[in-house]
């Protein structure tokens, strides 16, 4: 039984990101022990998060890009940075549209096309544009290792989604404490932050179904999950957690993250 889900990739592609989404309902559950978290521990889990995001979006998905594309006649490259270029500009383009507001900005500060949508709302699309590109990580990852198809790329796939999974504690913490502090009661604010986790499994089947339908794009969409995971760590997480006077805190922790993903990815990657 073990077996045939190992060598069952859309199988286990289902169970990671079962597994990003329970760990963002952790987080998210964080609601019913407190109904307000301090600046201080959220700019730490902000910062943890970012790490981790960094991390993975090297070790995990540009490092092997650029050993995929080795022998594949083009520059080694190539493939991972068009694909990275390309991932970063799509995140922007998105980020531009979708109405969304990130946690613990005034509605006024709301990004994307101008709506009438209440926070919470907002908040939820800022998390599903965050949550995008990693279930897209994930699902590609999973590919690649029906490509190899061996017991160490399975395992890099499945150190991936470890990576994001933890990282997706604080993520569904940051979604639902914030309602909860306005007045939400615990099981809507876990609810509206486990949401969020939900877009996962839908972008890892379909970075998983398109590398099942043309295999020679898999190093470009290892790169551009990469360049979309940068983009959403630069733009949202890195910013926040330097925002208020806990900057050193959060650098460290963010060392810490990235520490934390390197030594995954390099002892069982």
């Amino acid at each position: 039984m073990v077996e045939n889900i190992l060598f069952n990739p859309l199988a286990m592609v289902l169970i990671a990101t079962g597994f990003t989404w329970l760990m963002t309902a952790l987080g998210a559950s964080s609601v019913f022990l407190t109904n307000k978290i301090s600046r201080r521990l959220l700019d730490a889990a902000l910062g943890f998060a970012a790490g981790v995001m960094v991390s993975v979006s090297f070790w995990g998905l540009l490092l092997p890009a650029v050993e995929m594309s080795a022998n594949s006649g083009l520059p080694s490259w190539l493939p991972a940075t068009s694909g990275f270029i390309l991932g970063a500009v799509f995140l922007g383009l998105t980020d531009r549209i979708l109405p969304h507001l990130h946690p613990g900005c005034p509605i006024d500060q709301a990004e994307g096309i101008q709506t009438t949508w209440k926070r919470n709302r907002l908040l939820i699309l800022a998390m599903v544009l965050h949550h995008l590109p990693e279930g897209l990580a994930i699902g590609v990852a999973f590919a690649a290792s029906t490509v190899a198809f061996t017991i160490p790329s399975i395992t890099a796939a499945i150190t991936l989604a470890i990576g994001i999974g933890i990282h997706n504690v604080p993520e569904g913490m940051i979604v639902a404490m914030p309602l909860r502090a306005e007045g939400k009661s615990p099981l809507r604010s876990f609810a509206y932050g486990q949401l969020s986790g939900m877009v996962e499994p839908v972008a890892a089947l379909l970075g998983f179904s398109l590398i099942a339908i043309s295999q020679p794009i898999l190093p470009y969409a290892l790169g551009f999950a990469a360049g979309s995971m940068i983009y959403v760590a630069i733009e949202e997480l890195i910013p926040e957690c330097q925002r208020g006077t806990n900057t050193d805190l959060a650098t460290m922790f963010l060392i810490l993250g990235f520490s934390l993903m390197m030594v995954l990815n390099v002892a069982f990657g």
